[in-house]
């Protein structure tokens, strides 16, 4: 997939029906459910075996960069929109973008020691921030900032449109650091409330798929 350039401002690349992201409707990307085995718990791998997970088949992802920062767009079927936390059995809808921050992560595995996974995390029942995440493998997820990664969501007519955004170099330890006309891995992940998914109960893009970023027009930013 391509990550196009567009000279837009990263407030009108927040808004999902914008003019730019009309004119980069994305491709679809097939899900599966994360394997119950792999959960980082006994207790998690027992009360999900046998279950389905990864209520979410599909998801249309698109990508934009200003020269700046970095977008994606993220388009799903969802008949419900679930955006509250209640309890231990309401869960809120969530979407998250991964990028290797070493050479060699392993996405299935949510990286390893030395080869971290980052991820640019949004909740429904958190639509005005968004989380900086960093993992070295299963059960090792953390919190790096909630303030680097901007998102947006909007719920209408039994679908989820979500745009998650961040610099494209931040130099932090455990951050995906990337530039104009560079090549990366992407993975997306899609937890649907509405079917208690959470943590690493979720819809996910299996292995990396290919992304480049545009190279800058001739000139730098137009």
């Amino acid at each position: 997939m391509r990550a196009v350039y567009a000279g837009a401002k990263l407030e009108a690349l927040l808004d999902p029906d914008s003019a730019p992201w009309r004119a980069n409707a994305g491709e679809p990307v097939a899900l599966m459910g994360t394997p119950a085995g792999l959960q980082p718990t006994a207790a998690i791998r027992n009360a999900w075996t046998g279950k389905t997970i990864g209520a979410i088949g599909s998801v249309r992802v698109g990508a934009i960069h200003n020269g700046a920062e970095l977008a994606f767009r993220l388009e799903w079927d969802d008949p419900s929109e679930d955006a509250e936390l209640h309890d231990n059995d309401s869960f809120p809808d969530a979407a998250a973008i991964a990028l290797p921050a070493a050479p060699g992560a392993p996405l299935v595995l949510m990286g390893a020691e030395g080869k971290p996974v980052n991820a640019w995390y949004w909740r429904a029942d958190e639509a005005d921030r968004a989380r900086h995440v960093t993992a070295e493998g299963l059960g090792t997820s953390r919190t790096l900032d909630t303030r680097l990664v901007k998102a947006s969501g909007v719920w209408k007519e039994g679908r989820w449109r979500v745009v998650i955004a961040r610099a494209l170099d931040v130099d932090l330890p455990g951050a995906a650091r990337l530039q104009p006309g560079s090549e990366t891995g992407y993975g997306v992940a899609i937890w649907e409330g509405s079917h208690q998914e959470r943590a690493g109960i979720k819809a996910f893009s299996g292995d990396w798929k290919a992304l480049t970023l545009d190279p800058m027009p001739a000139g730098g930013m137009a």
